[in-house]
Order: structure tokens, then C-alpha cells, then sequence
């Protein structure tokens, strides 16, 4: 079939595969052209490993330190006649370049909050890995199913205190109008909790553990976004914030109950970039492409694959990491400065629907979402016919 993108508000309802695969291999040969260096992980747990930060995390690992990798994922098939996910798609392109380079790679497609996927996971490990040294945990998804209680849960993107009216970009109509949020109430802030935040990369860490599959000296580490002043009303003072707030708590945790084998678990505070998650996030297509356009002008513009190679390298395979006042690695910092959040803030101000492609990278903004789903990439014919029922190698 011909394939177009079929996009309904912050969402793009189907994906590319040809278009998917240009995504990841350009990020593979981002990878290849850099030092990593020697001292970088052996054998790779990815949770969330199908896009975004997960999916650069399995690149950087298996193409920039020549890592074993286990991909655990929750994606989409296609058939014949409607397309699969775009995480099926990446992850079969992923595949194909691991196996063609000759190093381990398999994937598990199933409820990553399950004890079911846990249990495959480790049984995986056990008779192909040995030990893991790394464990990368980038899960996003609105809802979780309590794995004992059975109870499900739903995340909630809403300010806490007070309702809050802002300034908006909406993609859908192209405008700049603005947005209205009412304040969380305790349950919603809890939900929020409970899916988002740091439980159940400690479940995973606690059953690695009690079935003997972490190295010594292993590392762990679970990926944030805390922002500055704009962003910080819906999210970082927000319900999304609360739950970043536990993979602190989490993060303690998982130091105190594995000391004993001298692991190391670290929360990562990366770049606001264009993922299906930040693209839901009211105020986020405004604030990410006026950040764009200043980032891009100052010449410090870094996509996902760019920050992810340079936490592995500056930070999470370093000896002296880079860390903020809270204790996390400290990879955002350009992002963070106070010249480039001014100068956003001006943006913000004076912006109006007439001036977007003027004084924002809205242009860039929806190109990158258009690349998450395969779309947008100028040496891609999307007026052939393509095949969407495409296989994942490897799957366990």
C-alpha cells in the first residue's frame, strides 16, 4: 500500500516502515562516527527500547561499545492491509543492522509493568547473557496495570495547586491560541505516581537481583525531564513532575538494596526533544520550537541520538559524571543556561500566529514528528507502494 501519514492532533495514527528504517540507520551512522572509547557496557537490559531515548540507548550500546542488548518493548505489528507501530518498525530495522554486524540483539514484545515479561526477561538473560552491567529503564505509557493488585492506573498531565491558563501552540489548527488546565486532585496525583514514576524500575531491578543476573558494579539508570520556569506549571511543579520526583526515591532505593554487589543507579536529566510523549504535552510544541530556533542558532541544537551519545560518553560511562544540585546526571545543561531560557522566554512573549515560522523552529518541530513515525525524510518515496507487514528478527 501507499503510505501517508494520518496524523489527529498531537498523534500520528499509522507509520512508515522505509521511513522508520532511514530514522534508525541515520542514528546508527550518527553512532558510528563517534570515540566512545573502551571503558562502555558489556550486556544491555533496555526497557522502552523501541523509540525515542530507549531506542537511542540500544544504538548507542550495540554501535558505539559493540554491547550485547535485550530490547524489552509493548509494539504494534502491521498486516497486510493497515501499518504497524513505529517501534515494530524501528526495531526491526534495528535488528537487521544488529545482525549484520554480528552482535547479540533480541527483543521482547509484551506489558514491560507485567511479572509475565519479567520473568521471560530474565530467562533470556540467564541462558544467553550471563550478567547484565546496564540496565536503561526509558518506559513511557499512560496507563499501569498493578502486576499484584491487578488494579489499573492512568496518568494524568495536569498543574497542582492551581488551574492554569498558558500560551499554546496548537499543531492541529496551526495557531497560536491558548490552553486551560485544571488542578490535579490527589487521586490523579497518586495515578500519576503510580504509572510515571519510580516503582517499577525498581520491581525490575529487584527481581534482576533475587535471580542473581546483575554484574557487580552494574549500572542503572532511568530517564527525566525537569525543565526550567516556562515548562515547570504543567510539568515540572505538575502531576508528570511528582512521578519524575520518585525515580529519585527509586533511585536511593536501588543503591541501598544493591550495595551490596557496589551497583549504582542514577536518575538522567536530559533535553526537551520532540518524542510521541513530549508531543502530547500541552505548552511542549511551543516551548521545544522556540528552544529549537535558539538552540540551532547558538550552534548546541542536539537531537535524541546526540544526547544519548553524549550522556554514555560524558556521564553514565564516565569516572567523574556531570551531575545538577539534585543529584542527577547532568546532560541538559545547555538547554538549562540562563541565555538560552531568556531568550525563549522572549520568544514565548512576543510570538503570535503571523510570526511562528519567523521566531520559532515550528518548521523543525513538526519535521522531527513527522521522523518519528517514518515520515518527512526527503530521500524516502512515500508515492510507492510499500509492504507494512514487516518481521521483527529476533523476537523471544
Amino acid at each position: 500500500m501507499v503510505i501517508k501519514p494520518k496524523i489527529r492532533g498531537f498523534i500520528c495514527t499509522n507509520a512508515h516502515p522505509v521511513g522508520c528504517a532511514e530514522s534508525v540507520n541515520r542514528q546508527i551512522q550518527y553512532v558510528k562516527q563517534q570515540d566512545f572509547g573502551t571503558n562502555g557496557p558489556k550486556n544491555v537490559l533496555i526497557i522502552g527500547a523501541s523509540t525515542g531515548y530507549g531506542l537511542a540507548s540500544r544504538i548507542v550500546s550495540t554501535f558505539g561499545y559493540n554491547a550485547n542488548t535485550l530490547g524489552v518493548f509493548f509494539e504494534k505489528p502491521g498486516t497486510e492491509k493497515k501499518t504497524g507501530s513505529a517501534g515494530w518498525y524501528n526495531t526491526a530495522a534495528f535488528q537487521e543492522a544488529a545482525e549484520a554486524k554480528g552482535v547479540y540483539s533480541k527483543s521482547i514484545n509484551g506489558d514491560a509493568f507485567s511479572h509475565e515479561i519479567k520473568a521471560k526477561t530474565i530467562e533470556t538473560i540467564k541462558a544467553d547473557m550471563g550478567k547484565i552491567d546496564l540496565v536503561i529503564y526509558s518506559l513511557a505509557s499512560p496507563r499501569r496495570t498493578d502486576p499484584d493488585s491487578g488494579e489499573t492506573y492512568s496518568s494524568t498531565l495536569k498543574p497542582i495547586g492551581n488551574d492554569v491558563t498558558t500560551k499554546n501552540l496548537n499543531t492541529s489548527k496551526r495557531i497560536i491560541d491558548e490552553v486551560s488546565v485544571e488542578a490535579a486532585n490527589q487521586d490523579e496525583i497518586d495515578n500519576t505516581i503510580k504509572v510515571m514514576g519510580g516503582e517499577d524500575w525498581e520491581l525490575w531491578i529487584n527481581a534482576l537481583q533475587e535471580a542473581d543476573v546483575l554484574a557487580v558494579d552494574f549500572k542503572t539508570t532511568a530517564y527525566t525531564y525537569i525543565g526550567k520556569k516556562l515548562t515547570w506549571p504543567i510539568y515540572g511543579h505538575a502531576t508528570i513532575g511528582k512521578a519524575k520526583e520518585d525515580l529519585d526515591r527509586a533511585s536511593a532505593a536501588i543503591n541501598s538494596a544493591t550495595a551490596n554487589i557496589n551497583g549504582k543507579a542514577y536518575v538522567s536529566s536530559l533535553n526537551a526533544v520532540v518524542t510521541q510523549a513530549s508531543s502530547a504535552i500541552p505548552i511542549m510544541p511551543l516551548y521545544i520550537s522556540a528552544l529549537f530556533k535558539v538552540m540551532k542558532e547558538d550552534g548546541t541544537y542536539e537531537g535524541v541520538i546526540q544526547q544519548i551519545s553524549g550522556l554514555f560518553k560524558e556521564n553514565l560511562m564516565s569516572d567523574s559524571p556531570r551531575l545538577d544540585d539534585g543529584g542527577h546526571l547532568f546532560q541538559n545543561y545547555k538547554e538549562l543556561e540562563d541565555n538560552v531560557q531568556a531568550r525563549v522566554q522572549t520568544i514565548w512573549d512576543t510570538v503570535n500566529t503571523d510570526s511562528i515560522d519567523e521566531l520559532t523552529d515550528y518548521i523543525g518541530y513538526h519535521q522531527e514528528f513527522l521522523n518519528l513515525f517514518g515520515f518527512g525524510y526527503d530521500n524516502v518515496n512515500y508515492e510507492n507502494e510499500v509492504n507494512p507487514d514487516i518481521k521483527v528478527n529476533g523476537l523471544v
